[in-house]
Protein backbone atom coordinates (compact mmCIF):
# COMPACT_ATOMS: atom_id res chain seq x y z
CA UNK A 1 0.00 0.00 0.00
CA UNK A 2 2.74 2.39 0.88
CA UNK A 3 4.42 2.31 -2.54
CA UNK A 4 0.67 3.19 -3.90
CA UNK A 5 0.53 5.96 -1.77
CA UNK A 6 3.62 7.19 -2.76
CA UNK A 7 3.40 7.57 -6.08
CA UNK A 8 0.13 9.12 -6.32
CA UNK A 9 1.24 11.74 -3.75
CA UNK A 10 3.98 12.15 -6.86
CA UNK A 11 1.47 11.73 -9.58
CA UNK A 12 -0.12 14.98 -7.34
CA UNK A 13 3.22 16.86 -6.72
CA UNK A 14 3.72 16.77 -10.16
CA UNK A 15 0.34 17.98 -11.67
CA UNK A 16 0.33 20.50 -9.26
CA UNK A 17 3.75 21.86 -10.32
CA UNK A 18 3.29 21.46 -14.16
CA UNK A 19 -1.07 22.15 -13.80
CA UNK A 20 -0.46 24.30 -16.80
CA UNK A 21 0.59 21.49 -18.86
CA UNK A 22 -1.71 19.13 -16.92
CA UNK A 23 -4.94 20.74 -17.51
CA UNK A 24 -4.02 20.40 -21.73
CA UNK A 25 -4.22 16.61 -21.48
CA UNK A 26 -6.92 14.22 -22.37
CA UNK A 27 -6.32 12.83 -18.43
CA UNK A 28 -7.06 15.82 -17.13
CA UNK A 29 -10.35 16.16 -18.82
CA UNK A 30 -11.48 12.38 -17.71
CA UNK A 31 -10.82 12.90 -13.96
CA UNK A 32 -13.76 12.23 -11.86
CA UNK A 33 -15.30 15.81 -10.16
CA UNK A 34 -13.74 15.03 -6.92
CA UNK A 35 -10.06 14.97 -8.49
CA UNK A 36 -10.20 17.96 -10.18
CA UNK A 37 -11.84 19.76 -6.64
CA UNK A 38 -8.61 18.21 -4.86
CA UNK A 39 -5.96 19.62 -7.44
CA UNK A 40 -8.02 23.04 -7.93
CA UNK A 41 -8.31 23.67 -4.61
CA UNK A 42 -4.21 23.20 -3.94
CA UNK A 43 -2.55 26.02 -2.12
CA UNK A 44 0.70 24.17 -4.12
CA UNK A 45 -0.05 25.04 -7.42
CA UNK A 46 2.02 26.57 -9.55
CA UNK A 47 0.51 28.71 -11.93
CA UNK A 48 1.47 32.19 -13.74
CA UNK A 49 -2.19 33.17 -13.30
CA UNK A 50 -5.29 32.36 -11.33
CA UNK A 51 -7.04 32.50 -15.28
CA UNK A 52 -5.38 28.93 -15.68
CA UNK A 53 -7.75 27.48 -13.45
CA UNK A 54 -10.88 29.25 -14.50
CA UNK A 55 -10.00 28.09 -17.91
CA UNK A 56 -9.36 24.87 -16.63
CA UNK A 57 -12.99 24.43 -15.09
CA UNK A 58 -14.59 25.44 -17.89
CA UNK A 59 -12.91 23.47 -20.01
CA UNK A 60 -13.37 20.22 -17.84
CA UNK A 61 -17.26 21.18 -17.71
CA UNK A 62 -17.56 21.56 -21.49
CA UNK A 63 -15.60 18.22 -22.07
CA UNK A 64 -18.98 16.61 -21.14
CA UNK A 65 -21.07 19.15 -20.70
CA UNK A 66 -24.92 18.07 -20.55
CA UNK A 67 -23.46 15.58 -17.46
CA UNK A 68 -21.12 18.34 -15.99
CA UNK A 69 -22.64 21.71 -15.95
CA UNK A 70 -24.48 21.09 -12.93
CA UNK A 71 -21.31 20.67 -11.19
CA UNK A 72 -19.88 24.45 -12.08
CA UNK A 73 -20.64 25.38 -8.64
CA UNK A 74 -19.25 23.08 -7.12
CA UNK A 75 -16.07 23.60 -8.94
CA UNK A 76 -15.86 27.48 -8.87
CA UNK A 77 -16.13 27.11 -5.00
CA UNK A 78 -12.70 26.69 -5.63
CA UNK A 79 -11.46 29.20 -8.37
CA UNK A 80 -10.25 32.30 -6.54
CA UNK A 81 -12.21 34.82 -8.30
CA UNK A 82 -11.10 38.24 -6.41
CA UNK A 83 -7.24 36.80 -7.14
CA UNK A 84 -8.40 37.76 -11.25
CA UNK A 85 -8.25 41.02 -13.00
CA UNK A 86 -10.78 43.12 -13.28
CA UNK A 87 -11.14 43.27 -16.67
CA UNK A 88 -10.96 39.63 -16.76
CA UNK A 89 -14.17 39.00 -14.60
CA UNK A 90 -16.23 41.79 -16.70
CA UNK A 91 -14.82 40.58 -19.99
CA UNK A 92 -14.45 36.63 -19.36
CA UNK A 93 -16.05 35.25 -16.74
CA UNK A 94 -18.74 37.49 -16.33
CA UNK A 95 -19.93 36.66 -20.10
CA UNK A 96 -18.90 32.67 -19.66
CA UNK A 97 -22.32 31.10 -20.38
CA UNK A 98 -21.49 28.68 -17.58
CA UNK A 99 -21.60 31.20 -15.03
CA UNK A 100 -24.50 32.93 -15.87
CA UNK A 101 -26.72 29.54 -16.22
CA UNK A 102 -25.34 29.11 -12.03
CA UNK A 103 -26.65 31.26 -9.66
CA UNK A 104 -23.79 30.04 -6.90
CA UNK A 105 -21.88 31.26 -9.28
CA UNK A 106 -22.92 34.60 -10.01
CA UNK A 107 -22.56 35.11 -6.02
CA UNK A 108 -18.77 33.89 -6.11
CA UNK A 109 -18.46 36.29 -9.31
CA UNK A 110 -19.94 39.40 -6.65
CA UNK A 111 -17.55 38.33 -4.06
CA UNK A 112 -14.71 38.40 -6.77
CA UNK A 113 -16.19 41.91 -7.92
CA UNK A 114 -16.82 43.04 -3.91
CA UNK A 115 -12.92 42.44 -3.25
CA UNK A 116 -11.99 44.51 -6.31
CA UNK A 117 -14.17 47.49 -4.46
CA UNK A 118 -12.61 47.61 -1.17
CA UNK A 119 -9.86 49.61 -0.52
CA UNK A 120 -6.04 47.63 0.27
CA UNK A 121 -6.64 47.28 4.32
CA UNK A 122 -10.04 46.63 4.19
CA UNK A 123 -9.28 43.22 1.25
CA UNK A 124 -7.52 41.84 4.35
CA UNK A 125 -10.31 41.50 6.41
CA UNK A 126 -12.26 39.79 3.72
CA UNK A 127 -11.03 36.01 4.78
CA UNK A 128 -12.09 33.10 2.59
CA UNK A 129 -10.30 30.32 0.76
CA UNK A 130 -10.98 32.27 -2.61
CA UNK A 131 -9.03 35.23 -1.31
CA UNK A 132 -6.07 33.34 -0.19
CA UNK A 133 -2.77 33.31 -2.44
CA UNK A 134 -1.72 30.83 -3.63
CA UNK A 135 2.21 29.59 -2.65
CA UNK A 136 3.47 27.48 -4.75
CA UNK A 137 6.51 25.21 -4.10
CA UNK A 138 9.72 27.27 -5.24
CA UNK A 139 10.82 25.08 -7.76
CA UNK A 140 14.87 25.68 -8.45
CA UNK A 141 14.88 28.02 -11.49
CA UNK A 142 17.40 28.10 -14.46
CA UNK A 143 18.27 31.05 -16.18
CA UNK A 144 18.68 30.21 -20.14
CA UNK A 145 20.33 32.80 -22.23
CA UNK A 146 20.43 32.35 -25.96
CA UNK A 147 22.23 33.08 -28.89
CA UNK A 148 23.43 36.62 -28.98
CA UNK A 149 25.97 38.45 -30.90
CA UNK A 150 29.61 38.77 -29.71
CA UNK A 151 30.05 40.20 -32.09
CA UNK A 152 28.54 38.33 -34.96
CA UNK A 153 25.58 35.72 -34.34
CA UNK A 154 26.13 32.52 -32.33
CA UNK A 155 24.83 29.30 -31.29
CA UNK A 156 25.92 29.17 -28.12
CA UNK A 157 23.01 28.42 -25.24
CA UNK A 158 24.02 28.87 -21.66
CA UNK A 159 22.03 28.80 -18.40
CA UNK A 160 22.41 30.26 -15.20
CA UNK A 161 21.85 28.16 -12.28
CA UNK A 162 21.01 30.16 -9.18
CA UNK A 163 21.54 27.91 -6.13
CA UNK A 164 24.36 26.84 -7.89
CA UNK A 165 25.42 30.91 -8.56
CA UNK A 166 27.48 28.88 -11.36
CA UNK A 167 26.74 29.15 -15.26
CA UNK A 168 26.73 25.84 -17.73
CA UNK A 169 26.73 25.71 -21.12
CA UNK A 170 23.79 23.65 -22.77
CA UNK A 171 22.73 22.21 -26.40
CA UNK A 172 23.61 24.99 -28.91
CA UNK A 173 21.00 26.51 -31.32
CA UNK A 174 20.68 24.62 -34.59
CA UNK A 175 21.82 27.89 -36.76
CA UNK A 176 23.29 31.13 -35.58
CA UNK A 177 20.90 33.19 -34.26
CA UNK A 178 20.57 36.92 -32.23
CA UNK A 179 18.25 39.35 -31.92
CA UNK A 180 15.62 36.78 -31.52
CA UNK A 181 12.82 36.83 -29.24
CA UNK A 182 12.76 34.41 -26.52
CA UNK A 183 9.79 33.09 -24.50
CA UNK A 184 9.26 29.94 -22.27
CA UNK A 185 5.95 28.52 -22.76
CA UNK A 186 4.32 25.08 -21.71
CA UNK A 187 7.89 23.88 -20.44
CA UNK A 188 9.83 24.70 -23.64
CA UNK A 189 11.74 27.68 -25.01
CA UNK A 190 10.97 28.94 -28.01
CA UNK A 191 14.12 30.99 -29.78
CA UNK A 192 11.72 33.45 -32.66
CA UNK A 193 13.23 35.25 -35.37
CA UNK A 194 16.25 37.34 -35.39
CA UNK A 195 19.10 37.33 -37.82
CA UNK A 196 21.82 34.59 -38.82
CA UNK A 197 24.56 37.28 -39.55
CA UNK A 198 23.09 37.28 -43.34
CA UNK A 199 20.06 37.36 -43.14
CA UNK A 200 16.75 38.17 -41.26
CA UNK A 201 14.98 34.86 -40.97
CA UNK A 202 11.37 33.88 -40.09
CA UNK A 203 12.29 30.50 -38.59
CA UNK A 204 11.22 29.79 -34.88
CA UNK A 205 13.12 26.61 -32.67
CA UNK A 206 11.70 25.29 -29.63
CA UNK A 207 14.04 23.43 -26.72
CA UNK A 208 13.17 21.00 -24.42
CA UNK A 209 14.87 21.39 -21.11
CA UNK A 210 14.53 17.82 -20.06
CA UNK A 211 16.30 16.07 -23.46
CA UNK A 212 18.44 18.99 -23.83
CA UNK A 213 17.00 19.47 -27.31
CA UNK A 214 16.53 22.04 -30.19
CA UNK A 215 13.52 21.44 -32.81
CA UNK A 216 12.19 23.64 -35.41
CA UNK A 217 8.65 24.66 -35.25
CA UNK A 218 6.27 26.54 -38.13
CA UNK A 219 7.75 29.53 -39.45
CA UNK A 220 6.52 32.88 -38.60
CA UNK A 221 4.82 34.59 -41.85
CA UNK A 222 6.97 37.81 -41.40
CA UNK A 223 10.99 38.01 -40.91
CA UNK A 224 11.68 39.82 -38.23
CA UNK A 225 14.67 40.82 -36.24
CA UNK A 226 14.99 42.82 -32.81
CA UNK A 227 11.78 41.75 -32.30
CA UNK A 228 9.74 41.99 -28.81
CA UNK A 229 7.88 38.44 -28.20
CA UNK A 230 5.70 37.51 -24.88
CA UNK A 231 3.41 34.80 -24.11
CA UNK A 232 -0.37 35.75 -23.44
CA UNK A 233 -3.11 33.65 -23.12
CA UNK A 234 -1.76 30.86 -24.26
CA UNK A 235 -0.38 32.33 -27.66
CA UNK A 236 2.72 33.24 -28.61
CA UNK A 237 3.37 36.49 -29.97
CA UNK A 238 5.57 38.35 -32.03
CA UNK A 239 5.49 41.84 -32.11
CA UNK A 240 7.17 44.29 -34.59
CA UNK A 241 11.17 44.30 -35.89
CA UNK A 242 12.84 44.98 -39.02
CA UNK A 243 12.58 42.48 -41.55
CA UNK A 244 15.53 44.17 -43.67
CA UNK A 245 14.43 46.99 -45.00
CA UNK A 246 11.49 48.24 -42.70
CA UNK A 247 10.69 48.67 -39.00
CA UNK A 248 7.69 46.63 -38.71
CA UNK A 249 4.11 47.34 -36.78
CA UNK A 250 2.85 44.12 -37.68
CA UNK A 251 1.67 41.36 -35.04
CA UNK A 252 1.76 38.04 -35.27
CA UNK A 253 0.61 34.91 -32.73
CA UNK A 254 1.62 31.14 -32.40
CA UNK A 255 -0.93 28.69 -31.40
CA UNK A 256 0.91 25.85 -29.89
CA UNK A 257 -2.16 22.91 -30.31
CA UNK A 258 -1.70 23.86 -34.40
CA UNK A 259 1.40 24.91 -34.67
CA UNK A 260 0.22 28.03 -37.01
CA UNK A 261 1.22 31.58 -36.97
CA UNK A 262 -1.63 34.06 -37.60
CA UNK A 263 -1.38 37.88 -37.76
CA UNK A 264 -3.37 39.85 -35.00
CA UNK A 265 -4.14 43.37 -35.01
CA UNK A 266 -0.96 46.10 -35.97
CA UNK A 267 0.64 48.22 -33.30
CA UNK A 268 -0.20 51.84 -34.22
CA UNK A 269 3.75 52.81 -34.85
CA UNK A 270 6.72 50.50 -36.32
CA UNK A 271 8.88 49.48 -33.85
CA UNK A 272 11.83 47.63 -34.10
CA UNK A 273 14.49 47.11 -31.26
CA UNK A 274 11.00 47.09 -29.03
CA UNK A 275 10.66 45.68 -25.43
CA UNK A 276 7.58 43.60 -24.57
CA UNK A 277 5.75 42.90 -21.28
CA UNK A 278 2.54 41.47 -20.15
CA UNK A 279 0.83 42.56 -17.36
CA UNK A 280 -2.23 42.67 -15.88
CA UNK A 281 -3.47 40.35 -18.96
CA UNK A 282 -2.10 42.79 -21.26
CA UNK A 283 0.74 42.69 -23.86
CA UNK A 284 2.53 46.25 -23.73
CA UNK A 285 5.00 47.54 -26.40
CA UNK A 286 7.87 49.86 -25.35
CA UNK A 287 9.85 51.98 -26.85
CA UNK A 288 11.79 51.14 -29.74
CA UNK A 289 12.73 52.89 -33.40
CA UNK A 290 10.46 54.07 -36.00
CA UNK A 291 12.11 53.78 -39.50
CA UNK A 292 9.35 55.82 -40.70
CA UNK A 293 10.22 58.87 -38.32
CA UNK A 294 13.76 58.07 -37.45
CA UNK A 295 13.19 58.89 -33.91
CA UNK A 296 13.56 55.94 -30.97
CA UNK A 297 10.48 56.21 -29.02
CA UNK A 298 9.38 56.77 -25.54
CA UNK A 299 5.43 56.17 -26.52
CA UNK A 300 4.31 52.70 -25.41
CA UNK A 301 0.84 50.75 -26.60
CA UNK A 302 -1.34 48.16 -25.30
CA UNK A 303 -2.96 45.18 -27.16
CA UNK A 304 -6.53 43.92 -25.87
CA UNK A 305 -6.69 40.24 -26.74
CA UNK A 306 -10.74 40.58 -25.95
CA UNK A 307 -11.18 43.10 -28.42
CA UNK A 308 -7.94 42.66 -30.58
CA UNK A 309 -7.27 46.77 -30.06
CA UNK A 310 -3.50 48.63 -29.82
CA UNK A 311 -4.00 51.61 -27.76
CA UNK A 312 -1.65 54.19 -26.15
CA UNK A 313 -0.92 54.47 -22.94
CA UNK A 314 1.39 56.85 -20.57
CA UNK A 315 4.69 57.87 -22.31
CA UNK A 316 8.29 56.78 -20.64
CA UNK A 317 10.29 59.70 -19.47
CA UNK A 318 13.30 59.36 -22.02
CA UNK A 319 13.29 57.96 -25.38
CA UNK A 320 14.12 54.18 -25.52
CA UNK A 321 15.36 51.86 -28.21
CA UNK A 322 16.66 48.72 -27.59
CA UNK A 323 15.73 48.94 -23.89
CA UNK A 324 15.01 45.52 -21.41
CA UNK A 325 11.49 45.26 -20.42
CA UNK A 326 10.54 42.80 -17.36
CA UNK A 327 7.56 42.70 -15.17
CA UNK A 328 7.85 42.22 -11.11
CA UNK A 329 4.76 42.18 -8.71
CA UNK A 330 2.85 43.38 -11.32
CA UNK A 331 5.35 46.46 -12.41
CA UNK A 332 6.35 46.69 -16.06
CA UNK A 333 10.29 47.82 -15.97
CA UNK A 334 12.35 49.22 -19.01
CA UNK A 335 15.93 49.03 -18.37
CA UNK A 336 18.53 50.88 -20.00
CA UNK A 337 18.26 51.15 -24.58
CA UNK A 338 19.26 54.60 -26.25
CA UNK A 339 18.27 57.09 -27.64
CA UNK A 340 20.78 57.81 -30.83
CA UNK A 341 23.93 57.63 -29.64
CA UNK A 342 23.50 57.73 -26.26
CA UNK A 343 23.47 54.20 -24.02
CA UNK A 344 21.22 54.82 -20.97
CA UNK A 345 22.03 53.36 -17.23
CA UNK A 346 18.46 55.34 -16.05
CA UNK A 347 14.97 52.58 -15.46
CA UNK A 348 11.41 53.56 -15.19
CA UNK A 349 8.52 51.83 -13.95
CA UNK A 350 4.98 51.33 -15.35
CA UNK A 351 2.33 50.77 -12.73
CA UNK A 352 -0.51 50.01 -15.25
CA UNK A 353 -3.75 50.42 -12.58
CA UNK A 354 -2.60 54.26 -12.50
CA UNK A 355 -1.69 54.47 -16.43
CA UNK A 356 2.07 56.59 -14.45
CA UNK A 357 6.23 55.54 -15.12
CA UNK A 358 8.36 56.66 -12.37
CA UNK A 359 12.23 56.87 -12.24
CA UNK A 360 13.83 54.24 -10.04
CA UNK A 361 17.84 53.47 -8.90
CA UNK A 362 19.88 53.29 -11.92
CA UNK A 363 22.02 50.48 -12.93
CA UNK A 364 25.34 49.74 -12.29
CA UNK A 365 26.31 50.29 -16.40
CA UNK A 366 24.86 51.68 -19.25
CA UNK A 367 23.09 49.16 -21.19
CA UNK A 368 21.01 48.44 -24.43
CA UNK A 369 19.90 45.25 -26.39
CA UNK A 370 20.24 43.22 -22.84
CA UNK A 371 18.01 40.45 -21.50
CA UNK A 372 15.36 41.01 -18.27
CA UNK A 373 14.20 38.58 -16.44
CA UNK A 374 12.17 38.20 -13.23
CA UNK A 375 13.12 35.94 -10.39
CA UNK A 376 12.72 35.21 -7.13
CA UNK A 377 11.22 38.63 -6.46
CA UNK A 378 14.25 40.15 -8.16
CA UNK A 379 14.93 41.55 -11.87
CA UNK A 380 17.73 40.47 -13.71
CA UNK A 381 19.71 42.36 -16.68
CA UNK A 382 21.73 40.12 -18.57
CA UNK A 383 24.32 41.60 -20.84
CA UNK A 384 23.68 43.90 -23.83
CA UNK A 385 26.52 46.44 -25.11
CA UNK A 386 27.32 49.65 -23.40
CA UNK A 387 27.72 51.73 -27.01
CA UNK A 388 31.23 50.23 -27.33
CA UNK A 389 31.78 46.79 -26.33
CA UNK A 390 29.04 43.65 -25.61
CA UNK A 391 28.96 42.54 -21.69
CA UNK A 392 28.97 38.88 -19.82
CA UNK A 393 27.96 41.22 -16.57
CA UNK A 394 24.31 40.26 -15.07
CA UNK A 395 23.07 42.82 -12.38
CA UNK A 396 19.39 42.66 -10.82
CA UNK A 397 17.54 45.08 -8.89
CA UNK A 398 15.61 44.64 -5.62
CA UNK A 399 12.69 46.94 -5.49
CA UNK A 400 12.38 46.51 -1.68
CA UNK A 401 15.96 48.44 -1.60
CA UNK A 402 15.26 50.08 -4.60
CA UNK A 403 19.58 49.39 -5.19
CA UNK A 404 21.05 47.39 -8.36
CA UNK A 405 23.81 44.50 -7.39
CA UNK A 406 26.25 43.00 -10.17
CA UNK A 407 26.18 39.19 -10.02
CA UNK A 408 29.62 37.60 -8.86
CA UNK A 409 29.64 35.45 -11.80
CA UNK A 410 29.71 36.36 -15.68
CA UNK A 411 28.59 34.59 -18.89
CA UNK A 412 30.91 32.80 -20.86
CA UNK A 413 31.74 35.65 -23.15
CA UNK A 414 29.86 39.08 -23.65
CA UNK A 415 26.39 38.79 -25.53
CA UNK A 416 24.58 41.76 -27.29
CA UNK A 417 21.03 41.20 -28.41
CA UNK A 418 20.76 37.61 -26.83
CA UNK A 419 17.44 36.13 -25.60
CA UNK A 420 16.56 35.51 -22.25
CA UNK A 421 13.79 33.41 -20.53
CA UNK A 422 13.72 31.74 -17.15
CA UNK A 423 12.60 28.04 -17.06
CA UNK A 424 12.07 24.85 -14.24
CA UNK A 425 14.63 23.36 -13.43
CA UNK A 426 14.56 19.63 -15.07
CA UNK A 427 14.50 17.08 -12.22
Amino acid sequence: MHACTELLNKANTYAEQHFTEVVLGEEFLSLGVEQVCSLISSDKLTIASEEKVFEAVIAWVNYDKDVRQELMARLMEHVRLPLLSKEYLVQRVEEEILVKNSSACKDYLIEAMKYHLLPLEQRALMKTTRTKLRTPACLPKLMVVVGGQAPKAIRSVECYDFKEERWHQVAELPSRRCRAGVVYMNGLVFAVGGFNGSLRVRTVDSYDPVKDQWTSVANMQDRRSTLGAAVLNGLLYAVGGFDGSTGLSSVEAYNMKTNEWFHVAPMNTRRSSVGVGVVGGMLYSVGGYDGASRQCLSTVECYNYNSNEWTYVAEMSTRRSGAGVGVLNNLMYAVGGHDGPLVRKSVEVYDPTINTWKQVAEMNMCRRNAGVSAVNGLLYVIGGDDGSCNLATVEYYNPTTDKWTVVSSCMSIGRSYAGVTVIDKPL
